[in-house]
């Protein structure tokens, strides 16, 4: 039963899997490929994110800043494709991003 739908970075995610069966420890190693901070980080980046309060930023888009902690704008607007960021919005998720890298 579904109780509750937000979305998650890899990282977050994580904390939910307790790698009992053989499946759930595949799959934790599968995420720890690409996983680039661990998920109490992730969780105060997030936190710091949303802090900001920047309008145009939604749930999806901060799972993928915490999976991608991108490091310049190009990648960030990748992430952002379907909101035009100004450069002020920019420059404090860069910054903010920045302190967890």
């Amino acid at each position: 039963m579904i109780k509750n739908t937000e979305s998650l970075s890899m990282a977050e995610a994580t904390k939910y899997i307790k790698g009992e069966t053989e499946g759930e420890q595949e799959f934790l190693k599968f995420i720890k490929k690409f996983v680039k901070i661990d998920s109490k980080k992730a969780e105060e980046l997030r936190v710091d994110l949303e802090g900001l309060n920047l309008m145009k930023v939604r749930e999806d888009h901060l799972a993928k800043v915490l999976d991608i902690l991108p490091d310049n704008r190009e990648n960030l607007n990748k992430i952002f494709n379907d909101v035009s960021l100004d450069e002020d919005e920019t420059n404090k998720l860069l910054e903010t991003i920045k302190k967890y890298r």
